[in-house]
């Protein structure tokens, strides 16, 4: 199936893997991070373009598809929860400018599932308004990524819109978690300052027995603590101290990646804070994946092989 897109708040391609895997081709991205470009460039052979904002809509290539992870910050948990009040909040109207301008067959838009909740729904709405105001048919919902072969509960709000409203889109389910085991490196394989020490590894064991091999241990800021077969969900800055593997060592960053999805052939080129960063800010490739491919079965269903535009 061949069809174009492009990337928006890029990060390291969350969305790229997953779309190119179904025979997608990226005509353009955008990111703005300097270290998440170059793991975007080194993997994909593309340099993303830098901040949104400065970029005019008619100079983006026409597209079949819309992909992207707009920031999350003002919506989450951890965020400050201002929403539009805050600036990168309003980081979504430039995804409806590009819109406008350019009106791809069908876009996907990833968020927190705070979003869902923020202001009393209103935000939500508020974004919902705009696309159908832009004429597109919009569904919404929020996907787990431990249900889409991920060990990792990691829900996110997803977004899909149709140019066509006879369009029949039905979220996929998913069939389940993946197996921790394949996530993880063997001990004897990880380098030794991954390990926490042996008195905070003891007090951890002291005060928790996992019911479960191998596991994820999370202490929260209380300082209790959890264990599960499989992890809470990634984050940007804090993944690194409060995830332990058995409780005894944290998580390296490719298996952070192979959390998010991403294939041990991608290509870790920054250093480890800047990579755990940038698998903390990534949208898990799996769920995207099964979002777009049941998209774009339920557009060729519709329309049959006529609406995409030849690359």
């Amino acid at each position: 199936m061949s069809f174009t897109f492009i990337d928006l708040f890029a990060g390291i391609g969350g969305f790229h893997q997953a779309a190119s895997s179904l025979g997608g081709k990226c005509l353009f991205a955008s990111e703005i991070d300097s270290e998440a470009k170059k793991a975007y460039e080194a993997n994909y052979y593309l340099k993303p373009h830098g901040d949104i904002t400065k970029i005019e809509a008619d100079d983006i290539p026409n597209h079949d598809v819309l992909l992207a992870g707009f920031p999350c910050q003002p919506f989450s948990i951890i965020g400050n929860r201002l929403g539009f009040d805050d600036i990168r909040g309003t980081l979504f109207f430039e995804i409806a400018r590009i819109l406008e301008t350019k009106m791809p067959e069908m876009f996907i838009l990833e968020n927190v599932k705070q979003l869902k909740g923020h202001d009393k729904g209103k935000t939500l709405q508020t974004i919902l308004q705009t696309l159908r105001e832009l004429g597109y048919k919009v569904e919404c919902d929020v996907l787990n990524a431990l249900d889409f072969g991920l060990p990792q509960k990691r829900e996110r709000t997803i977004i899909v819109g149709f140019l066509n409203h006879d369009v029949e889109f039905v979220f996929p389910k998913g069939s389940g978690a993946g197996s921790l085991e394949n996530v993880l490196e063997s001990d004897e394989e990880v380098d030794p300052k991954f390990f926490a020490s042996e008195r905070i590894a003891q007090k951890r064991l002291d005060s928790h027995t996992s019911e479960y091999t191998p596991s994820i241990w999370h202490e929260n800021k209380s300082g209790n603590i959890s264990s599960y077969p499989y992890s809470c969900a990634l984050r940007a800055g804090a993944s690194y101290n409060y995830l332990l593997v058995n409780g005894t060592r944290r998580l390296t960053p490719r298996e952070m990646l192979r959390l998010q999805g991403f294939p041990d052939t991608f290509q870790i080129v920054c250093n480890d804070s800047q990579t755990r960063k940038q698998a903390g800010n990534a949208v898990p490739v799996n769920v995207i994946k099964a979002v777009l491919e049941e998209a774009l079965n339920a557009k060729t269903k519709a329309e049959g092989q006529s609406w995409k535009r030849a690359i």
